[in-house]
């Protein structure tokens, strides 16, 4: 597989325009078009919606396009508790950010009789499962999707460059809140608990996520 066809958000800071979703689904077609595989990428902060729209674009070419999440690559609990970070999950060095750069370039770089294993994230355990994702080298279309593609920084620094185009998620900040709260209450945590964390954790992200928006090539506005 090549390098990536465009220029890496890193060098480049392309007119911020904003997608909608056909507009969205047409640029796809264009990566589609091309000869070689495209990596896309699909960042923005808790609760924007990242997930769901990766899902979205990768539900219209379902065989020539598969995601490749950044949260398989959480720290374990156990190593998070070691680290004294597992009041900070989700944090950018809560992560193994080195890891999931490697995985990257090994699909730039994948062989045609080699399977790629990915690992997901199972959020109803609160634990990264690794080899649970097999990536075929014919695949042209990867949709990657996290918080922390365009963060400049540890070895985040080193994604935007692996990626053809990254686009940031745009949503309604309260909106955005309100479905924070109800996910970490749909995993066990009390109202209170979900509130507290969402706004004493998720929020620092959220912020230092946002800042990285100059980093991306579109906004794509969700609801």
């Amino acid at each position: 597989m090549s390098s990536p066809a465009s220029s890496s958000p890193a060098s480049s800071t392309p007119p911020m325009n904003t997608l909608t979703l056909a507009e969205a689904a047409e640029r796809l077609a264009t990566f589609l078009a091309r000869d070689t595989r495209t990596l896309l990428g699909i960042v923005g902060p808790p609760g924007a919606g990242k997930s769901t729209l990766a899902e979205q674009l990768q539900a219209l070419h379902p065989e020539r396009s598969q995601i490749v999440p950044m949260d398989g690559f959480h720290l374990a609990n156990v190593e998070l508790a070691r680290l004294g970070r597992a009041g900070r999950k989700g944090a950018p060095d809560t992560f193994d950010s080195h890891g999931y750069v490697a995985l990257l370039r090994r699909l730039r770089q994948q062989a045609e009789d080699e399977i790629v294993y990915a690992p997901t994230f199972r959020r109803e355990i609160e634990e990264p499962i690794a080899g649970a994702i097999p990536i075929h080298p014919g695949v042209p279309l990867l949709i990657a999707e996290g918080n922390y593609l365009a963060l400049d920084q540890g070895g985040w620094r080193h994604v935007a460059g692996l990626l053809d185009e990254i686009w940031f998620v745009d949503v309604d900040p309260a909106l955005r809140m309100e479905r924070l709260v109800a996910r970490h209450m749909r995993f066990g945590r009390s109202q209170a608990d979900a509130i507290a964390w969402a706004q004493g954790t998720d929020e620092p992200n959220a912020r230092l996520i946002e800042a990285t928006l100059p980093r991306t090539h579109f906004k794509v506005r969700v609801t």
